[in-house]
């Protein structure tokens, strides 16, 4: 016999698993989340509001720029990266989403093909928050075929002319640069820094979303604007270049969809145990247990799994493919957990006050974000069969 306590809260003992300074970056986050972000995310959500003032205390949490090392950085672990994300989601998916895309999205393509006096400019001062990055990949026509973007790159004297649009783009609406991928007359992607205020530049925010609505979210539109050869990235020749960096986005939307779902879960199992119906508490009710064994079970199951890859990261082991396996598991469950916590609410459950339809809304996006459910499953379907079945 053993004298082991399972614990409902942590039924494979995550904490356990962890580091102290993993842990101390977790609650940490935690704390921050609760004191600072859920007093206001309801209103920003109704109003679709941010506050860039937000990035300059992510900056002083000691946050941006995640994994990367020097030039001012944190140097995180992946697995203590992670957590700080799980913990901003379970506040809402546009905190999560404003630390994911500054430092994966933005910062580390200038880490990775930047040159050295890139990396010096601008990484320091956005480690800090002082400066606001995107990313724009996705264009009206081609989200999830980036390769056939229609955005064009022209040499001229002393530069490069950039024409084109971008859609669907996180933080571009309070952007000071964009990380802009585009075709040059070759037909090979590069990449570019591009201040936003450049003329020729637009950055609309695009209005009446239905799930993360607290995001900045907008378009790039680049009618012929310049960019000087120093703002040319370098390294960065080939669609390989912003898909490596998809790869970090979506391993942060894999900690934080594990965020909100294990909110809803842990809201829904204490108002089943405090809501009576029909002369005692819902919590009851076998169907009621059996969805919280279910989501206690799917939310356990994909911790873990995200937990072993971080692991694997810090070793430099891990691959796309995983990245693509924990996303679309992980996000396709926290969507899934979601929708089960606002039928067990009720009425209730459409009441923003309660927190549950948010967070169902913002996993209906995730569920999208960085690559769809379906396309990661033809990325582990190739990796299997080894045939290509993006096209026909």
């Amino acid at each position: 016999m053993t004298d082991a306590i399972f614990s409902w809260e942590d039924p494979l003992l995550l904490n356990e698993q962890l580091t102290e300074d993993e842990r101390l970056v977790h609650d940490m986050v935690q704390r921050f989340s609760h004191e600072h972000l859920m007093p206001v995310i309801v209103d920003w959500n109704r109003q679709e509001t941010f506050d860039r003032d937000l990035f300059l205390q992510f900056g002083e949490l000691g946050l941006l720029g995640g994994t990367i090392e020097g030039y001012g950085c944190p140097g995180l672990s992946h697995v203590a990266y992670g957590l700080a994300c799980r913990a901003f989601e379970s506040a809402d998916t546009a905190f999560r989403s404003a630390i994911s895309v500054q430092s994966g999205l933005a910062m580390a393509p200038i880490y990775l093909f930047g040159s050295e006096e890139q990396k010096r400019e601008f990484l320091p001062v956005m480690a800090k928050g002082e400066i606001i990055g995107c990313f724009g990949l996705t264009e009206p026509d081609h989200g999830s075929d980036p390769s056939g973007m229609k955005s064009r790159a022209t040499k001229v004297d002393g530069g490069w002319q950039l024409t084109g649009n971008k859609m669907w783009i996180t933080n571009a609406p309070i952007s000071d640069i964009c990380i802009v991928w585009a075709k040059d007359e070759e037909g090979v992607v590069n990449g570019f820094i591009v201040d936003s205020k450049t003329k020729g530049v637009k950055t609309p925010k695009i209005e009446g979303k239905f799930g993360v609505r607290a995001s900045p979210t907008g378009e790039i539109a680049m009618d012929e604007v310049f960019v000087a050869n120093d703002r040319h990235l370098p390294n960065a020749l080939g669609l390989k270049a912003p898909l490596s960096c998809l790869s970090r986005a979506r391993f942060g939307i894999s900690w934080g969809a594990m965020g909100a779902a294990e909110f809803c879960w842990k809201a829904a199992r204490q108002y089943v145990v405090d809501r009576n119906q029909f002369g005692r508490p819902l919590a009851a009710n076998q169907l009621i247990q059996k969805k919280l064994a279910d989501m206690q079970t799917e939310i356990a199951l994909g911790l873990q799994g995200v937990l072993r890859i971080s692991r694997l990261a810090d070793e430099g082991r891990a691959t796309p493919e995983m990245f693509s396996l924990v996303k679309r598991n992980n996000t396709g469950k926290a969507l899934e957990v979601a929708r089960m916590c606002r039928d067990i609410y009720g009425g209730n459950g459409i009441s923003d006050e309660f927190h549950i339809i948010r967070h169902m809304l913002n996993m209906e996006v995730i569920n999208t974000l960085e690559g769809t459910h379906d396309i990661h499953a033809l990325v582990l379907g190739r990796a299997q069969t080894g045939i290509q079945a993006f096209t026909s």
